[in-house]
């Protein structure tokens, strides 16, 4: 990664994008439209929908932000945390049924977790203007090496990074330690040069492409986060704080509160 020792990550994000908790009707139906735009319109990995929303059985369990662009005020991606559900804990998270057969169980078993602390990060989506370049016209979202500059020219991939620090801190909010992601090997390996504690936990399968199990604790991520990463972890957690002040929720950490930010979050 080229960038300045004085890039502030965290400044530069706020010049052009900011994070939105979807907690409101109107903010997941914005969420459900892009995912409809990219997985269903453009990489038609699921059907076309009557509606243009592209919702399944796991949006009832499940938190959801969203990344606005500050200049146009476009809502360009999105993506969710999985809970398993409040009424069937022990029902399996999606990743636990498709690698199934996959899982190294010596590493972690997802089934001898509580189940209140263990969440999934799926539907990562970027709409197609922000995502376009060689090689992304089959992914909802891309990060390659031009991303992370050179020498000369200091470049970072603000949106999927963004948006999965925004995870980790809804995440953090809402007492979630162990987060799961299915995501492809080579974006899992780019979060890895940033530092993310991603670690390989089965065999890769075919879904949608190659796909890659992975698992994340989310107090190790924030505790050992790298020093020029924090600045934007801190804006971004500035904008969820904001987001849920302008929704009226609160975020204080008590068990009651993360309850109440959880149920928050479900409701519709």
């Amino acid at each position: 990664m080229f960038l300045p020792e004085t890039f502030n990550l965290g400044n530069a994000f706020k010049q052009y994008f900011e994070i939105v908790p979807a907690f409101s009707n109107a903010l997941k139906n914005e969420v459900y439209r892009i995912r409809h735009e990219v997985y269903c319109e453009d990489l038609k990995f699921e059907p076309a929908r009557a509606n243009g929303q592209e919702t399944d059985e796991h949006d009832a369990n499940s938190l959801h932000l969203l990344m606005r662009s500050v200049k146009t005020s476009e809502f360009v991606g999105c993506t969710r945390i999985i809970r398993p559900s409040p009424d069937n804990p022990d029902q399996p998270l999606p990743f636990e049924t498709t690698c199934a057969s996959t899982l190294d169980r010596t590493v972690i078993d997802p089934a001898t977790l509580p189940r209140d602390c263990i969440a999934e990060v799926s539907r990562l989506a970027v709409i197609a203007g922000y995502r376009r370049r060689k090689g992304e016209a089959n992914s909802a979202v891309g990060i390659s090496n031009e991303d992370f500059g050179t020498p000369k020219q200091a470049r970072f991939p603000f949106i999927p990074i963004g948006l999965y620090l925004g995870t980790t801190e809804l995440a953090r909010l809402a007492g979630i330690e162990t987060v799961f992601v299915l995501t492809e090997e080579r974006l899992a390996n780019h979060f890895g040069k940033l530092g993310f504690s991603l670690q390989h936990i089965g065999s890769p399968i075919e879904h949608h492409g190659r796909r890659i199990p992975s698992v994340m604790s989310v107090s190790s991520t924030i505790d050992n986060m790298r020093t020029n990463l924090r600045p934007l972890y801190q804006t971004i957690a500035a904008d969820i704080k904001r987001g849920f002040q302008s929704q009226g929720i609160l975020e204080e950490q008590s068990d009651q509160r993360k309850k109440s930010l959880y149920l928050a979050g479900l409701q519709s």
